[in-house]
């Protein structure tokens, strides 16, 4: 039941900001506790070594914080499970790039680059609106599905072991000069632990939209992807939405040439695709919001 309330309340509210303006938000406490372990550890020949003792470190100590909180009854559980969601505010901000695109590209641009890490200066419409949608896929995955899955198989200690693990990742889990090594142990375990929920967001999706019987393309194209779980919801997304998805885009002025994903889906897509993947992010929502109503019964 308290996962239950957890997400509806997470739906209602979102990310408030008069509360976030006055205290600060636990995702940014995480962050700048891997940021100072990034500083202090990060040294010296043993880059690998030291990054996997950090995240053996960070994720014990993320239980035993998750068992404490946990100890102070329902109404605090309740309350961190809704904070530590993401569903409100991953749907304010996606919306956000379809109602700025409506009033100029360059808007567009701007508000894309609030929720990606892609080159956007040269971005036209269709690179802004998939750019969105992608993220939009990925998101409901990290934001949505994982957190739900793992707090109602293992509690708060379980949300918070998969929170400060996916803030890692998307700090020093990547292959730089810098984190390459010291980043190998994050980005490797939040792989791990997302490796169901991934999988798990792709079926919602294609469950709520009538793509079950296009299961075999979803998970060849997934396979397609350059992360293990990212393609799973993006490429269900994509046939939900009947939209070619990912594709050449540029990082720090260098051009990629990824697969496109749903390569025979439409290639100029714009704000109206974004408000259907607004549409599917809730449908997903409603779909995990009944799964997790049967967990709670059984």
């Amino acid at each position: 039941m308290i996962l239950i309330l957890a997400m509806l309340l997470d739906a209602a509210l979102g990310e408030p900001k008069w509360l976030w303006s006055r205290v600060q938000h636990p995702a940014i406490l995480m962050g700048q506790l891997i940021g100072w372990a990034d500083t202090r550890f990060n040294i010296g020949p043993n880059q690998r070594r030291n990054g996997t003792l950090t995240m053996i470190a960070l994720g014990l100590g993320a239980i035993m914080l998750g068992a404490l909180l946990s100890a102070f009854g329902p109404l605090v559980e309740l309350l961190v499970v809704a904070v530590l969601l993401a569903q409100r505010s991953l749907v304010d901000h996606v919306q956000a790039v379809g109602n700025a695109l409506r009033l100029s590209l360059g808007d567009g641009r701007r508000a894309v680059a609030m929720i990606v890490g892609r080159d956007t200066a040269t971005m036209d419409t269709p690179a802004v609106t998939r750019a969105a949608i992608e993220s939009a896929a990925e998101n409901l995955s990290d934001g949505v599905i994982a957190p739900v899955l793992w707090f109602a198989i293992f509690g708060l200690p379980g949300l918070l072991l998969y929170k400060i693990t996916n803030t890692a990742d998307s700090m020093i889990g990547y292959r730089t000069p810098r984190h390459q090594d010291f980043g190998w142990a994050a980005a490797r375990f939040d792989d791990l632990l997302n490796l169901i929920p991934a999988r798990l967001t792709a079926l919602l999706i294609a469950a709520t939209h009538g793509q079950l019987t296009q299961w075999r393309a979803i998970r060849s194209e997934a396979q397609l992807h350059r992360s293990p779980n990212a393609g799973w919801p993006e490429a269900a997304m994509a046939r939900a939405l009947d939209v070619a998805l990912s594709g050449p885009r540029s990082y720090d002025g260098q051009m990629r040439d990824f697969a496109w994903v749903h390569p025979t889906g439409q290639r100029t897509p714009g704000p109206d695709d974004i408000d259907a993947a607004v549409r599917t992010l809730w449908r997903t929502w409603a779909a995990a919001l009944v799964l997790a109503g049967v967990i709670v019964l059984v």
